[in-house]
């Protein structure tokens, strides 16, 4: 499987896309609706990836149908909106440092690889591209596809990390292994 076009597929995605293109930015769609597409879920909750700023273009493309300005949660660099009943989440591409005691992160501007290394779960961080150049091509870089495949729950750093960054993957994990009725990886167990 080298592509998912089908799964961009709904008028909101060129919306994004065409904006992006014209305006020399990389976008990809990431997360839970990817995750849910290979698994044949329906989804109506879209995270859209910016190579920059992504409460500005989401700020656009809110401009662009016609909507309000999006909720802004600055503090992690997030901004989201409805757009008829899907729940829209723009982040720009971030890294996230954690004191210690604390779920907050520290978030600052990151590669497209930073953002992949913070998130949860290898079946959170495949992605599909939404440039011309892209479109509809998988990202895949901890085989989240395969663990989709396996059924199996894994984090795409060491499990101790990604635990102790946010305790709260830990009670996630165990979430998508009830509600998908698949296995957690041992070493993140352990």
């Amino acid at each position: 499987m080298t592509n998912l076009k089908q799964a961009v597929s709904h008028p909101i995605f060129n919306k994004i896309s065409n904006y992006c293109q014209e305006n020399n930015k990389e976008c990809f769609v990431v997360g839970g609706y990817v995750r849910d597409y290979l698994l044949k879920r329906e989804s109506k909750d879209i995270d859209i990836l910016i190579i920059g700023d992504g409460i500005y273009i989401a700020k656009k493309v809110c401009n662009i149908l016609s909507l309000n300005d999006p909720t802004i949660y600055k503090r992690f660099g997030t901004a989201a909106f409805k757009f008829n009943d899907y729940d829209i989440e723009f982040v720009g591409s971030r890294k996230e440092s954690y004191i210690k005691n604390s779920r907050n992160p520290v978030v600052e501007v990151g590669s497209f690889d930073d953002d992949l290394n913070r998130r949860d779960f290898t079946i959170n961080t495949i992605c599909v591209g939404l440039n011309s150049s892209n479109w509809g091509k998988i990202v895949d870089k901890f085989n989240g596809i395969e663990d989709i495949k396996n059924k199996i729950i894994k984090t795409p750093l060491d499990p101790a990390k990604t635990f102790c960054d946010d305790p709260l993957r830990m009670l996630r994990a165990i979430r998508f292994s009830c509600q998908l009725k698949f296995s957690i990886d041992s070493k993140a167990l352990e």
